[in-house]
Formats: structure tokens, sequence, C-alpha cells
């Protein structure tokens, strides 16, 4: 007999529900797994055959664990007769045993996204199209976007070649007839494939569908917020000859759209099952009430949703602590200080998180914890200087700088492409090896090499060494500075013209993380310029960033318990006793592309909602005044969504907090001046003021990119007039105040 005591109240209705449809809505932290796993062992334990339970899930993880607890409250022998298991496994099982009825072998293998993307760059080329305006990544989520939506490719054709022709890819339609076509010709399925040929297995044969739905009495579907409308479909399918479907989710953390979810599957469930039950999971057993308050003010100014009122088992708690920082600069000191001081009491490494909504965010938040010497990690993604993107980058850095860096020279020969393909590269090779040279040796002065390549691809050689040569003669400019020769680098190489024409949610990360490596360089050259006024070169910051980059790549291989950063959309399902959600910044977060609509907007709430609900104990979020973007120092607006949550719930501070081991410097008094004097060495040239630049000693200045100081000494005059700065977060500056970007603080 199963043991329904341990659930509370709510739980347990839910878990006893197996006569009328059902939707349960689980708040974050509500014990939705178990509830499912509860339910299903409670119909186990009635006697219902494993076989006519079909449990359905998002990933394979929550599908094993699942089992796993199921086994142990009924046994192996009832939880391996189970149908349960991912969307995909289970549409597989069922379409290898109907397979003929949609026209497939039994034995039909399936493409990953990756066999997917290179077949249709396949067919992009069959077709003698242009692979850069019909870009693999991009006409592979078309086609993926069309399947979700069971949309076929003659509907498609009708529906989108007028949009198509618009946006100049008037071909779209025909290669996706031409990818159909070839997958079943060659008897394999794509992953959107076991969707659709489930769907159309059951439209098809109403027979089929009727004895798979009479086999399932019982169905039940985890994460239903984030179902997309041909799964809403299948189980529209299956669940209409008296059967009992029981959907668990929280439209409050449906943030797939991206993906293809739909959050009317969730917010309509009751009016395709108008007899369905409501269950609400409002007890949050993970965080602390002023967490769960935050999160619940924010949320409820979403008008599409299912109302309802979390609340926590816990403690009151702290409130939710927003820091304001001047700069990005200065946001990721404050951030690393107060982790600094969490892991200084004790808190565990991997219990500390840090949340943006992109991963370009990161890279400012990693060169700060590695300064630190913080052990810490990426989760779900690389470190930023080890992604492909900014490593394809510098290696266009080293090679203008180097040309005889062999490894740099192989990797962006052909990238991005201009037809020189790997027989072209090994022959250049071959070449080098026989004659003891470089790549690049031979690659400049191919008429003095016997290399044995074709006039036309001899000719395209030319064309990039060409554009090297060229690129190393604007670089050995001693006045043309890293960052100037990175936006030439990324202009005359085509980098920035192939980012910007995709529209693939992967490219568009790829480009947002290359224009923040073009703000890193603009900003590590405004500083430098600033403070002894050299023009940092492009070998120069080779030089720099070089470490780093070694730094955080050992630092990805550590095994200890270390800090964690990551995209929000990577921290659902998870949870932590510390976290910061940084870049509260309209236009950041709520991230905003092209166009901004209610429905984008109630998404990007959602996804705050999801990460405040990541945090047990603590919980902090920032915002910056100003950013770098696109080299330059913008203004920025605090995010709307911190005006969204109540204020009752909110520690605000007033300015910008000192980090770990720093205290705010403030208007120094006459006595606190003779101090910091004495505590320096004495420069003949030291006053108390520069008139040239109207500041004196403890005036307290307002820097672009460092924030709020307190001015401890002036020295030199002129051009060369010094001041140094005490900052009240980023510690002590020297300025030229020649370059210097400040303003009198009030």
């Amino acid at each position: 007999m199963i043991d329904l005591d341990s659930l509370n109240e709510n739980q347990r209705a839910a878990v006893e529900c197996i006569d009328v449809p059902s939707l349960v809505v689980a708040g974050a932290g509500s014990g939705k797994t178990r509830v499912l796993t509860y339910k299903i062992a409670y119909l186990l334990d009635r006697h219902i055959d494993p076989a006519s339970i079909l449990a359905l899930t998002f990933t394979k993880k929550a599908a094993n664990e699942m089992k796993e607890r199921i086994a142990s409250m009924v046994g192996h022998q009832l939880a391996r007769r189970l149908w349960m298991g991912t969307f995909h496994s289970v549409f597989m099982r069922i379409l290898q045993t109907e397979h003929e009825l949609v026209g497939f072998p039994r034995n039909f293998t399936i493409y990953d996204n990756t066999d997917s993307r290179n077949l249709v760059k396949a067919l992009v080329k069959e077709m003698g199209l242009d692979d850069k305006q019909y870009k693999p990544g991009d006409v592979f989520a078309r086609i993926s976007n069309a399947k979700n939506a069971l949309i076929s490719p003659s509907e498609y054709a009708a529906k989108m070649m007028e949009h198509d022709r618009s946006t100049g890819k008037p071909s779209l339609a025909k290669i996706y007839k031409a990818y159909w076509d070839r997958c079943r010709q060659c008897g394999v399925m794509d992953f959107d494939d076991l969707l659709v040929y489930t769907y159309l297995l059951f439209h098809n044969n109403p027979e089929v569908c009727r004895r798979y739905a009479e086999m399932f009495r019982y169905i039940l579907v985890d994460e239903y917020q984030d179902t997309n409308f041909a799964q809403h479909k299948i189980m529209t399918q299956l669940s209409q000859q008296g059967n009992v479907i029981c959907v668990v989710g929280d439209d409050a953390q449906s943030i797939y759209s991206f993906r293809g979810a739909k959050i009317d599957n969730i917010l309509s469930f009751t009016k395709l099952y108008p007899n369905a039950k409501i269950f609400k999971l409002e007890q949050n057993y993970r965080s602390t009430q002023s967490i769960v308050s935050a999160a619940n003010s924010l949320i409820k100014k979403n008008l599409r949703q299912i109302p309802k009122d979390t609340y926590s088992c816990g403690e009151t708690g702290q409130k939710l602590q927003l820091i304001r920082a001047y700069t990005d600069l200065e946001e990721a000191v404050i951030v690393v200080g107060k982790i600094k001081n969490l892991l200084a009491a004790g808190e565990p490494a991997n219990e500390i998180t840090i949340l943006y909504r992109t991963n370009s965010q990161s890279r400012v938040f990693e060169e700060e914890l590695v300064k630190n010497n913080v052990p810490h990690k990426v989760y779900g993604g690389m470190s930023f200087y080890q992604r492909k993107e900014i490593k394809d980058v510098m290696a266009y850095f080293r090679l203008v700088c180097n040309p005889n860096d062999e490894e740099a020279f192989k990797r962006v020969i052909n990238y991005p492409k201009r037809g020189i393909g790997d027989t072209t590269v090994g022959r250049i090779s071959a070449e080098a090896l026989r004659r003891g040279v470089s790549l690049w040796q031979v690659a400049s002065d191919l008429s003095a090499y016997d290399t044995g390549i074709s006039p036309s691809s001899a000719a395209k050689v030319k064309v990039f060494a060409s554009l090297i040569e060229r690129l190393q003669g604007e670089a050995a400019g001693a006045d043309v500075s890293a960052a100037d020769m990175t936006d030439r680098i990324l202009q005359q190489t085509g980098i920035k013209r192939e980012l910007a024409a995709s529209t693939d949610i992967e490219d568009i990360s790829k480009r947002e993380n290359v224009e923040e490596l073009y703000n890193a360089i603009a900003s590590y050259c405004q500083e430098q310029q600033e403070e002894s006024g050299r023009v940092v070169t492009l070998n120069d910051y080779l030089a720099e960033v070089s470490l780093l980059s070694d730094i955080t790549e050992t630092q990805d291989d550590a095994v200890a318990p270390r800090v964690n950063l990551m995209t929000i959309h990577a921290a659902k399902g998870l949870e932590f006793a510390d976290v910061f959600i940084v870049g509260l910044e309209d236009g950041l977060f709520p991230y905003v592309m092209d166009y901004e609509t209610p429905p984008a907007i109630e998404e990007e709430r959602r996804l705050c909602y999801v990460a405040i609900t990541r945090a047990k104990r603590r919980c902090y979020l920032s915002y910056t005044l100003s950013r770098f973007r696109f080299g330059k120092m913008e203004a920025c607006r605090p995010s709307r969504f911190i005006a969204d949550i109540d204020s009752r719930y909110i520690q605000s501070s007033a300015s910008a907090a000192p980090a770990a081991g720093r205290r705010p410097v403030v208007a120094a008094s006459p006595a606190t001046l003779q101090r910091i004097r004495q505590s320096e060495t004495p420069s003949a040239a030291t006053r108390d003021y520069s008139p040239e630049y109207g500041v004196r000693v403890g005036d307290r200045i307002r820097h672009e990119r460092f924030g709020l100081g307190t001015i401890t000494r002036i020295e030199d005059t002129g051009d060369s007039t010094r001041a140094h700065v005490e900052f009240d977060n980023v510690g002590s500056k020297q300025l030229l105040l020649k370059y210097a970007k400040f303003t009198k603080a009030d």
C-alpha cells in the first residue's frame, strides 16, 4: 500500500484524482516530480496494468529518475513495464511498430541536429544555391519550425512563398521539399519527424489511433507548458477515447517559445477538457518567503496566466538585495566581492550561481573571478575565450601579428567560407613540410612553390593572402589600437557580415559574443590610454589576453566545487542557495531585439520569475547605469522587472556597494587627506589642485567605467597631469586626466 501521508493536501488530492482529466499547476519548488511519481505508483498500487500507463517527459534524465523512484516504491518488475520516456523515445517505439503505415523501414535511423544540418548543406550545394544566403543552421531552423507546427512541404510552399521571397530566400520551400524527400528516400527521420509521423500515423489511420488510445488508459505529461503544437495535437489524438489525461506544469515557467513551445497548450487545457479538475501546488519547499513573495509580485504583472499564490514553508529570510553599479566592470567587481564574502563565511562554491540573460555577459564575470582566484565553471557551455567564434577571431589576431602561426592559419584560411578546401590546405602543408618553411610562406608566394593547386584554388588563396598582408600593414601603425584593428578585421574578413545576416539563434549568440569581445578590447584600450596615455596595439592585447584564456581553460578542467555561471534558460529545474541575477537593464533583460510585443515581454517576465525562484536562501539583483556596447559606453535603464517586484521584498541600496575587503571612500576630511598624503610616496610635482582640469584632492568624481571615487593625489601639469583616485569598488587607479572620462560627483 502506497503511503500518501507525506504529501500535503493539494499534492495528495492531485495524486488521488484518477477518474477525470486533471491539470496540476505546480509552482516553482512545489514538488511536482513527487506528485507525478506518487500518482503513477498510486495507479500501480490499485492494480492498473503498467502497460496502460503512458508517462511523457522532456529529458531522458527526468524519465530515468522518475522510473527509479517508482521502482523503489512498487518494484522494478512493475516499473519496467511502464510506457515511460521522452516524447521522442516513446514515439519512436510506436513508429518502429507501425513503420509500414508511414512508409519507412522498421530499421529506420535517426538524424541528430548535426546530421540534419549537413544534409541541408549538401542539398543547398546540389541545388546550386549560395550557402551564405541559405545557411544550413538558418534553413534547418525554418524546417524544424514548420514540422513542429505540422506544416508539410506543400503547405509551406503555399503559405510562406511570398514571405520567403520578400526576405530574399525564395528557395526555402524547395529545400524543405528536397530535405523531406531525401529523408524518406534514405529511410531516416530527424527528431521533428518523430512527432510529425506519429501525428500523421494517428491522423491517417483512425483505427490505429483508437487502438493506442484504448491501450493508454492513463496519460501523464510532465512540463506541459513546454509542449509544442505537434506534441499537443498528439496528446489530443490519444485522449479522446474516455481515457484519463493528467498534465503537470507551470505556466509561469513557460520560457521556450523560441523552441516552439506554446503557452496556450496549458492555458487552454480546461477548454479542451471541460470536466477537468485543477490542482494548484502552491506550497514552495525550496525558497524563503521573501523570495517567494518577490517572485509572486513579479509574475502577477502578466495578464495571461493561471492565478496562484505560492507560499513558502520555510523561514521569512532576507529580502532580495538590489545592487546598482555604474558600469558592467563595477557590477562584476561588486558581485565577485559578495561571492568572496559568502565563500569566506563557509558557503560551498557550488551553491553560488551567477545568472545572466545572454551568454556574452559571462566574459566580465569570468575575468573578475579569475583575478580573484575564485574557482568557477560555465554550466552547459564553454568559458568565454574557449567559444569557437571567439577562438576564430583570436586566430585572425594571431595570424595578423605572426603570419607563421600555423594553427591560426589553418583555422581561418577558409573562415568565413571562401572556397578553400582541405585538399588545397593539404597541398600547401605538404609543400611547406617538404621545403622546411611555414604555411604562410607558401600561401603568400604560391608561384615560388610546387603545390599542384588548381588555378581557381590558387586565386582564392592569393585573395586570402592579400587580405592578411593588408591587415598586417594596417596593424603595424603605432597609432592603430587593438580596438581599431578588431573592427577592421571583423569588417574586412566578412565575419561581421556573416554573423549579422543570420537569424539562427546560435548565430545570434555568436554575434553577441563577438561584439562582447570587441567591447572588452575597446574597454581595455580606453583604460590603458587613461592610465598611461599609451595606445594598445593588437600585439599588446594578444599578450594580455593569452594568459587569461589559458587560466579560464585550466579553471574549466578543475574538479573542486566551483561557482556556477549560466544563462537563465540553462538554470531551469536547478536550485542554489545564493543566486546573483545580473544585467537587469531594459534591452538586455527584458531582452528586446527588433520589436517588443506583449507576449514577448510576458515571456521575459516569466524568465525573470524562473531566475528568482532558483534561489533557496539569498537572491541578488544587479544592474548598471552604463555598459560597453559596440565599443562605446552607453547609458542603461534599470529593468522594468525591478519595478514590477513589490518594494517590500527588495533591500535597495542608494548607490553601488563596495566590494569585499574595500570600504567606501566618502568625501575626505582635512585630517584624512593629510594621512593619505603621508602614506603615499612623495613626488616633486605633487599638488592639491589642478586648474587645467578643475579638480582638487578630496573631490568626488564619477568615472565612466570605474564609478564613484575620491581623488587622493594630483601630480604633474598640463597634458601629463595625473590623478590618483581611490574608487569605491574597483580600488586605486591612476588617471591621465587628458584622456580620463569623468565628471565631478554632486
